[in-house]
């Protein structure tokens, strides 16, 4: 495991932490590496439905560290991978942004499905003033989650949004003063979990392809009759009629 995050595993949530403060939380290729064999295994894991992202310190992710890449043949970009496995995940991602998002940080932050962030944040995307082109699925998933015109603020414009802006343009969900971030990351996860798994898992994909353009109806039409099919379903529907909270299974 790297150093540069660590894992915890409690009551169907993973919480993967990023520790290091000192440099931003910023990243480097072996961490990224481990990073990413790290979410495959969470997503094949039977007791896992919810993974949150989440870090110490003032930031949240600066990204790659640009001083530790030496020559590395950047048409192959782990930390592209990295966000597209946190997008493909199969159970619900909860970002938590306590301190700033920078650079490469933004599109791990974007990759989840929900972003919850404290009073005070910003975020801003320097490759323009650094001399480089950001990784296409980056761009792309910069202009599904915000729209194209907030997206050339960030990356053409080098713009820094601060904490309403984030709000305004759906960078973050929900926006809490720092000392509710806790308390609210815990509400938010408990409602997650409680939710029926695969139901979630189905829909997430569905949206997904919705978003990119990759639209299967008939794998939609097909999960959605399986769903009525599940032990699930019929808890859900007994815990209706029972006016009771759900104990869903994942079966």
């Amino acid at each position: 495991m790297s150093q540069a995050f660590i894992l915890e595993i409690q009551e169907f949530r993973a919480t993967i932490t990023f520790r290091r403060p000192e440099r931003h939380n910023a990243l480097e290729i072996t961490d990224l590496e481990a990073l990413d064999a790290a979410l495959m295994d969470l997503a094949t894991r039977e007791d896992i439905r919810l993974l949150c992202l989440r870090a110490e310190g003032k930031s949240f992710c600066a990204g790659v560290d640009f001083g530790a890449v030496g020559g590395h043949d950047w048409r192959d970009n782990p930390l592209e991978r990295v966000a597209d496995r946190l997008e493909s995940f199969p159970h619900p991602t909860l970002c938590v942004l306590q301190g700033g998002v920078y650079g490469g940080g933004t599109d791990l932050a974007l990759a989840c499905d929900f972003r919850l962030g404290a009073r005070g944040i910003r975020c801003f995307i320097p490759p323009a003033k650094l001399g480089i082109h950001y990784h296409p699925h980056g761009l792309k998933r910069a202009v599904t989650r915000l729209g194209l015109g907030p997206a050339k603020r960030l990356f053409l414009a080098a713009e820094t949004f601060d904490d309403a802006e984030m709000l305004r343009t759906h960078f973050v969900d929900w926006l809490v003063v720092p000392e509710e971030l806790d308390a609210r990351t815990q509400t938010i996860a408990d409602m997650l979990v409680g939710l029926a798994p695969l139901s979630l898992r189905g829909m997430k994909q569905s949206l997904n392809d919705i978003a990119a353009g990759l639209f299967d109806e008939r794998a939609a039409r097909d999960r959605a009759a399986a769903s009525f099919r599940t032990q699930d379903f019929h808890e859900g529907r007994t815990a209706m009629a029972e006016k009771r909270a759900p104990r869903f299974l994942g079966r």
